[in-house]
């Protein structure tokens, strides 16, 4: 049975009444009709439900612990990929992966935060927060890529970088800031896809593309709802109220101009159709792909530099 979210509670209900008939040996009509009747009444109910999400409930739906990781998405996406390791200079750092790929002739580099798909990996990947050896593996992964006029692929999925101790004794800040300044200097295009969670500097890091493309209940904010709260209100009972003043939905950032477009998701989120959502994906990047073959390595920096800078330009002028 699927994995449901408190807000979904009405949809549980009718699951397990079509659970409970599909156990029944009895294959009369009368059972038939009976479950086509509630799967129709889960359907509408389903597409009533995210007709009318709140900006907290699609932060619990890209937090859906089912909702598509980096290496379902590398696998469904790409033909080919050849996974790199290490910072060459401290350590290999799992929460951010990265390696070369392709689809059928057209190649990438690909880079991306990876949450974890069950308890061992979430644990090894530090629930998809980097420390700075991630980040310095970033920044040489988007060297590897400018050499060769490779197109970036970046996925973005992570609560925030990795805030202990030890990352701050290594430089966490300078490696955010690094990454940045990086991407801004690459000579091959970048195409940023926010999948879940894009989470503060440690989503920044990873997401500053020639284009910028979120799932449509993806999240992109300076600090997580229940932070925010945290700091205004001193307490997470605001998170709420939080998540509607960040303006953190995809549908918020697209007409503050702060990303490019939205990958609508299967209906009820990414999580209850992968492949779909992969389809998806990959379309769009053959798409800006080839939108983008032909362009002189100054036409893309000057092109990401001024996505950049014209960014709330709208609005003063206004």
């Amino acid at each position: 049975m699927q994995n449901f979210l408190d807000f979904e509670k009405p949809l549980l209900e009718i699951q397990s009444k079509i659970e409970e008939l599909r156990h029944l040996k009895d294959t009369s009509e009368n059972i038939a009709n009976e479950l086509s009747q509630l799967q129709e009444k889960f359907d509408k109910k389903l597409s009533e439900i995210y007709k009318e999400l709140t900006p907290f409930q699609k932060v619990k739906v890209c937090r859906h612990q089912d909702r598509p990781k980096f290496n379902e998405i590398v696998k469904l996406v790409f033909d080919n990929y050849e996974n790199l390791s290490g910072d060459r200079l401290f350590a290999d750092d799992s929460s951010i992966k990265g390696g070369f790929a392709r689809i059928k002739n057209k190649k990438f580099l690909v880079v991306g935060n990876d949450k974890g798909k069950d308890i061992d990996s979430r644990v090894k990947n530090n629930f998809g927060m980097a420390k700075p050896e991630g980040y310095r593996k970033a920044q040489r992964l988007f060297q590897i890529a400018s050499k060769f006029n490779l197109p970036i692929v970046s996925f973005i999925d992570t609560p925030g970088a990795f805030p202990g101790v030890e990352a701050e004794d290594r430089g966490q800040s300078g490696a955010i800031a690094s990454s940045i300044k990086n991407s801004l200097n690459v000579r091959s295009p970048i195409f940023s896809f926010v999948i879940g969670e894009g989470g503060s500097g440690g989503a920044v890091a990873l997401g500053l593309g020639n284009k910028v493309i979120m799932l449509e209940h993806a999240i992109y904010s300076v600090i997580s709802p229940e932070g925010c709260a945290s700091i205004l209100w001193r307490s997470i009972n605001h998170s709420e109220s939080a998540a509607e003043n960040l303006k953190l939905t995809a549908q918020d950032l697209l007409d503050l101009d702060v990303i490019d477009e939205i990958l609508k998701e299967p209906l009820g989120g990414a999580h209850r159709n992968i492949n779909e959502t992969c389809q998806h994906i990959k379309n769009c990047l053959l798409r800006l792909t080839t939108e983008f073959e032909g362009k002189t390595s100054e036409e893309i920096m000057l092109h990401r530099e001024r996505k950049y800078l014209d960014i709330g330009k709208k609005f003063i002028e206004n």
